[in-house]
């Protein structure tokens, strides 16, 4: 299934493509290579001071299925429906204090934020699927999987090959079907003031 993003004027082609599906291909796993080449672009993105404060704990089903499994469990019900068939889980994490000074870190989980997201673009770009997930537990993850309390636990991640959407059904089926929108260009950016739109923008 191809859903790009509906644009304006037109993005960089990755950037459109980028799309959080949930039918994933059971039987095609990851290799090591392509999740190396997920964590290098998670580790260049940008951040304050080049802190890098961002830490993701993996599970590679084909792997590891035990630890996998126990990831699968932090998830809520709504998201193991689907996430079942993902081979790899992601964990992303962002430290609370600089390395430097140990002073607290306000731009933490934004620089998070960006290795997250480069992951998704990396994803995108070698074929595979990323879908970044508010829905699980942080304190069971938390005590699972040993991470101290300096770390707050941001998301999980799914990564894998796109399935026929014929392998969803029921909810799942219909979110995964259901046309792509995004708030108006001219609600979100402003120009010059708060509230102004940029000039040129669609309503």
């Amino acid at each position: 299934m191809h859903n790009p993003a509906i644009t304006q004027v037109t993005i960089d082609n990755t950037l459109a493509n980028r799309w959080s599906g949930r039918a994933y291909d059971a039987t095609k796993g990851v290799t090591q290579e392509q999740v190396i080449a997920l964590l290098e672009a998670a580790r260049w993105a940008p951040s304050c001071f080049g802190d890098q404060p961002w830490r993701f704990v993996v599970w590679d089903k084909n792997t590891d299925a035990a630890s996998w499994q126990q990831a699968f469990e932090c998830l809520v019900p709504g998201n193991q429906a689907w996430v079942k068939d993902a081979p790899l889980l992601l964990l992303i994490c962002a430290d609370t204090l600089f390395g430097h000074n140990q002073k607290p870190n306000r731009w933490a989980q934004y620089d998070t934020g960006a290795a997250a997201e480069n992951v998704c673009l990396q994803a995108s770009s070698m074929g595979l699927m990323a879908h970044q997930m508010g829905g699980f537990d942080p304190d069971k993850a938390r005590a699972t999987f040993n991470i101290p309390e300096q770390y707050t636990l941001m998301a999980m991640m799914s990564v894998g090959y796109q399935a026929d959407i014929a392998t969803l059904e029921g909810d799942t089926l219909a979110r995964e079907t259901a046309p792509r929108t995004r708030k108006p260009l001219s609600e979100l950016f402003f120009g010059a003031t708060w509230g102004k739109p940029v000039p040129g923008l669609s309503e």
